[in-house]
Parts: C-alpha cells; structure tokens; sequence
C-alpha cells in the first residue's frame, strides 16, 4: 500500500478527534475506505440508526487511519474488515487487543486479481501467467484508493511472479472499473483487483485467477467480512452494540445495494433506503432486542423511517 507518513497520519487522526470530540452513545462514528460495498453497508447502519433516533456520522478514510482513529477513540464502528485480505492491516491491532472483531457481517466474498475473459481464454488463468504476457499488459496492474492496495505493492516489492518491474497504478475503485470497461472495449489486456460482492462480476465478463493464494488466501481470496469496534464500545453502547452484532448482509443483497450506488448514482444513504424498503424482511433480525434511543420498539422506529 502507499504508506501515510507519521505526520500525514497523525494530522489526520488530530483532524478528525477535533472534529468528533464530544461524541457519546448518542452519536454512532463509522469510518469505511471508498469502496462501495463499505459504503452502502455504512450506508445501510446509518439509515438503520437514524431511524432508531441515533446521529450516524462517516468518514472517507484510508485503513490505517481508520484503525488508528478507533484506538484513539475518534470512531466506533468499522464494519469492513475483509478476513483474511486485510489481516496484515489489522494484525498489530489484534495483537494488542486494541479493537475488537464482535461479528461476521457477510460471508462468501472473494478479493484477489481478475482478468477479462478473452484474456482468460487466450490462456492466463493464473498470477504465474502474468509475467511472460507483460508487453501485452504493459507491465501494470490496476488498484483501488492509495492505502488499499498493500497486497499488489507487496507482490511487485518482492518480485513474486517476476512481477518487480511491474507497476501497480492505484486511482480509485471508480478509476479502476473506468480502465476495465475501456480496455474491454477494445479487448485490450488488463489485470486488476477484483472481488465480490460487486456488480463488476455482471457488468463485465471477468475470471478470477488462480495462483494467488499465498497472498490473497484461497479460493480466489474467499473471504468474510467482519464488524470491528474500538475496545470497550460494546459495554459503554450496548444497544447499539446489539445492533451492529445482529447486522448481517448477503452477497446479492450487497450487489444490488452496490448497483443503485455505481448504476444509478445514489448516494449511500438513498441506495441504502432504496434497498431496505425493497428487503425489509432482514430488519426483525437485525433489529431483534434492540430498542431505540428512546427505548422504545425499535422495529417500529426503523420501519416508520423507512416508510414501510
């Protein structure tokens, strides 16, 4: 990943402590990196306590900010730990034991390099493939948000594959989709980061290779997505701690969430209610036991939000 400098760091943990020192129970404080699934996840929370009487705020933020800013107590809630992806973000933290993972909000993802099925077919179906075809892929791989893409800089930085002289270009997840979709048009050769759940996986035509499982884990970098929460939230907060280990998503539900936002350009927030009023069988499990801020029926609070 493109490393944030001390000061870049702590300017930006200092921003963000001034700007939430008040915070209480009464305010939820989440922080996802800029990729939607996070985003309309974030989004979904938000609207679910807004509607339980709750302040819901979020910050764009790289990870290790993210993390930092819950071990100085600045957020709460971070609901996009990808296990086991971004466990050589998360592992000092875990071992300190200075946030806590209390649920596994979605399983059945995967994180790890794709290529476009005409690629795939003419015969690169594995990371060991990318090398021997590199004036084809011009010697670079496409990444996400700088922060995001530790896993690609470390497989170039250690020449894995042959990869080393390899470039790994970070923009954003919308920059990324941007060069798949004009490089498939022309059916130029492209390699980047993929997962799922995410509409990428129908607008395009894309494999995932196989190969990458010292880096990514196996099966296509399978992965579950986990809650986490600085140290102590779930006691000082403990009815919204009971919602945010009660709220749990599935891959076509996050995919068609992910499309209002990349399809139809929703913010969030709106993609989030669009969902909900479209699916809200998942609100009484979510919501199961927990009141709102009032302490009243919280069921009812969320469904008259939502308008249903």
């Amino acid at each position: 990943m493109a490393k944030l400098s001390g000061l870049q760091l702590a300017a930006a943990t200092f921003a963000l402590s001034a700007s939430h020192a008040s915070a209480d129970c009464a305010t939820v404080r989440m922080a996802e990196p800029g990729w939607t699934d996070l985003a309309l996840t974030t989004g979904i929370a938000s609207v679910v306590l807004e509607g339980l009487g709750y302040e819901a705020e979020s910050d764009v933020l790289g990870i290790p900010v993210i993390y930092e800013s819950m071990v100085g107590k600045d957020l709460d809630v971070f609901l996009g730990y990808w296990d086991p992806a971004m466990e050589t973000y998360y592992q000092a933290y875990r071992d300190s034991n200075e946030i806590e993972t209390v649920h596994q909000n979605l399983a059945g993802a995967k994180f790890t390099f794709a290529v476009p099925k005409y690629v795939h077919d003419a015969g690169v179906t594995d990371f060991a493939h990318l090398a021997e075809h590199a004036d084809k892929f011009d010697s670079r791989m496409y990444g996400i948000e700088p922060g995001s893409n530790e896993i690609m800089l470390d497989i170039v930085s250690r020449n894995a594959f042959g990869l080393g002289d390899w470039k790994v270009v970070e923009s954003s997840e919308q920059g990324m989709l941007a060069q798949v979709k004009k490089n498939a048009r022309k059916e130029d050769w492209i390699v980047f980061l993929a997962w799922a759940p995410h509409p990428m996986n129908t607008e395009f035509e894309i494999e995932y290779l196989t190969g990458g499982d010292d880096f990514y884990g196996p099966d296509f970098g399978g992965a579950t997505v986990h809650t986490q929460v600085r140290k102590g939230y779930l006691e000082e907060c403990p009815n919204v701690g009971r919602l945010i280990t009660q709220l749990s998503f599935d891959i076509p539900m996050e995919s068609e969430g992910m499309g209002y936002i990349l399809g139809d350009g929703d913010d969030p927030k709106d993609a989030a209610a669009k969902l909900l009023k479209a699916r809200p069988d998942h609100l009484g499990a979510w919501l199961d036991g927990v009141t709102d801020a009032e302490g009243g029926n919280g069921l009812a609070a969320v469904r008259a939000h939502l308008g249903l």
